[in-house]
């Protein structure tokens, strides 16, 4: 297990969580540093989709992505399992057509339009539906069959959004997948994501995009000292008027900290916890949207955190 509290993972984030224990109860309470009305403040940008926080969920029409339960090769598959994801309460479908886990190898543009196609035209007629892809002729297609968000792992994706009239995610990733976990090093993780960030955010809106998201990239190019260090920014973030989006779940980095003993890794199967643990987070810190696997339990999860929001004055909305 990696020794160390919450508050000392997440210290100067602005929200820290202390545990303070008296004559054998706990005494828990949120500690608030100042920050606060900066979290407050970045939560207006939660009304980018309906005034409220979103949930992605993630439909991968793939064989090989890193958490075998999402896999589904087939369109059926995947269109049955994206309509349940709308029951169980998803705000947005996000539909990939290749992994890009580590050490993935890529997939030839016809072989990925032909897996996502079916799914996006079909799922589009009960869904807001993002396409996730790293090719400009993939997302130019996806948009025409009824995609309406391009979610770029690339970065570099926004002329094909603006010449659409779509929706743009601009994400963080140092290298490729094949070897960006490959002793990934900065000399200031957050200053250089959200440098990259900003950048590329403002010339999507130069280009005419109207609707822009910034994703710090969770696991893609990073240690897990780098995602703590990340989700720990995410009120700075969020507040430069870019709606965050963040995606963690069933991630590497969270089998390694909500493991029992040292030098063990959970199995992606074993990382629910983790992964609503970090969505909950994102959302008191300013995050607009979270990319999840699991919808159902995201959105109970969503549920209670806003339920408690609503009877707390000052705590973040």
């Amino acid at each position: 297990m990696v020794s160390g509290s919450v508050t000392g993972l997440f210290a100067g984030s602005g929200l820290v969580y202390d545990r303070a224990v008296h004559d054998g109860s706990a005494d828990d309470r949120a500690v608030h540093d100042g920050s606060i009305n900066a979290i407050s403040e970045s939560t207006r940008l939660h009304a980018t989709l309906g005034g409220h926080r979103a949930i992605m969920g993630i439909i991968n029409v793939t064989p090989d992505s890193f958490f075998p339960s999402s896999r589904y090769p087939e369109p059926g598959m995947a269109i049955e399992r994206g309509m349940e994801m709308v029951a169980e309460g998803a705000d947005i479908l996000d539909i990939g057509g290749e992994s890009t886990r580590p050490g993935a190898s890529p997939v030839g543009e016809q072989e990925e339009m032909d897996r996502v196609l079916p799914v996006v035209g079909e799922l589009a007629k009960h869904a807001r539906i993002s396409i996730d892809t790293r090719k400009d002729a993939v997302a130019r297609e996806a948009v025409r069959a009824g995609a309406s968000i391009i979610n770029d792992v690339s970065g570099s994706l926004y002329p094909v959004a603006a010449d659409h009239h779509a929706g743009w995610i601009a994400m963080h990733m140092k290298g490729d997948p094949q070897d960006m976990q490959e002793s990934p090093t900065y000399s200031d993780v957050v200053a250089e994501v959200e440098s990259f960030l900003l950048d590329v955010a403002s010339r999507a809106v130069d280009a005419g995009v109207e609707e822009v998201w910034i994703d710090p990239g969770i696991g893609f190019g990073k240690t897990l000292v780098h995602n703590v260090e990340l989700l720990r920014a995410l009120p700075r973030l969020a507040s430069h008027g870019f709606p965050v989006l963040v995606g963690t779940s069933r991630k590497s980095f969270l089998g390694v900290l909500g493991a029992r003993h040292a030098g063990e890794t959970l199995d992606p199967s074993m990382r629910l916890s983790g992964s609503l643990a970090t969505a909950v987070w994102a959302f008191m810190t300013g995050t607009s949207v979270v990319r999840v696997h699991d919808v159902r339990a995201t959105r109970e999860a969503l549920t209670l955190l806003e339920a408690v929001a609503a009877q707390s004055p000052g705590f973040p909305r």
